[in-house]
């Protein structure tokens, strides 16, 4: 049976553990050849461990997506060894700090900006660029649903989710008639480590998201993974712009 990205040239960005991570084995999975990138090593190589044990086919390239050398190199890396990019999944974040607004500190603020949403920007940036000279790709970055709704004690990483539709708009909407179709997923409260350490900090945090959950639970990494298979391959071909909610229903109260 034809799997929905044979052939095609996919980069993972925060690929070492959780959401990037699942979806670099999925996109792997569905016949890609993955570019796992993070700026942990280990992490990363476990990934690409991973993916060749299940027979597909992937590589590590270290890059801090906050750096736009590190993010040129990555895209020069790409290109050089394989001659395209097809799909990206731009998904390198952080939480930042849990505290209020008054209290949040100017360094990390600027830190998960840095990360959060110029790191999505300039992936985004000399992605669309290659695209651009091979005739077309899909992108899809991770926001979430703190960027739709907001999330009290967690102002640096509402604002820069709430960044990160934006700039998905806005690029879709740029380079959509050039055959680049840009999407973003929003997912709700899901296993990872970043959600670990948010509820392990504040347990009654972690408990109340839960217990807010329509479905009942938190999701899967594996769950955001398949969305965003979905929307790098043809058959999302008529979507862009689009932020999909992978939440168990929680934005839809």
């Amino acid at each position: 049976m034809a799997k929905h990205l044979d052939g095609k040239i996919a980069l993972v960005t925060g690929a070492s553990s959780g959401i990037g991570r699942a979806t670099a084995l999925i996109l792997a999975r569905e016949g890609a050849t993955v570019v796992v990138s993070d700026v942990v090593v280990e992490g990363g190589q476990e990934t690409v461990r991973m993916i060749k044990a299940q027979s597909g086919q992937a590589s590590f390239i270290k890059a801090d997506v906050s750096k736009p050398a590190e993010v040129e190199a990555l895209i020069n890396q790409i290109v050089a060894t394989h001659g395209r990019l097809d799909c990206a999944h731009n998904n390198a974040g952080i939480e930042g700090s849990l505290t209020s607004t008054i209290e949040y500190t100017e360094e990390m603020f600027d830190r998960v900006m840095d990360i959060n949403l110029k790191g999505v920007w300039l992936c985004m940036k000399y992605e669309i660029a290659q695209m651009l000279k091979q005739g077309g790709g899909s992108i899809v970055n991770t926001a979430s649903g703190a960027g739709l709704i907001a999330v009290q004690g967690m102002s640096a990483y509402v604002a820069s989710k709430h960044g990160v539709i934006g700039l998905t708009k806005t690029a879709a909407l740029e380079y959509a008639k050039q055959g680049i179709r840009v999407n973003s997923v929003c997912p709700g409260l899901i296993q990872t480590p970043m959600v670990e350490r948010l509820t392990n900090q504040t347990p009654q945090l972690g408990e109340a998201l839960v217990a807010a959950e329509p479905v009942g639970r938190t999701g899967k990494p594996e769950e955001i993974g398949e969305a965003v298979a979905w929307l790098c391959s043809d058959a999302a071909s008529f979507v862009t712009g689009h932020s999909m909610s992978v939440d168990g229903g929680y934005v839809a109260q």
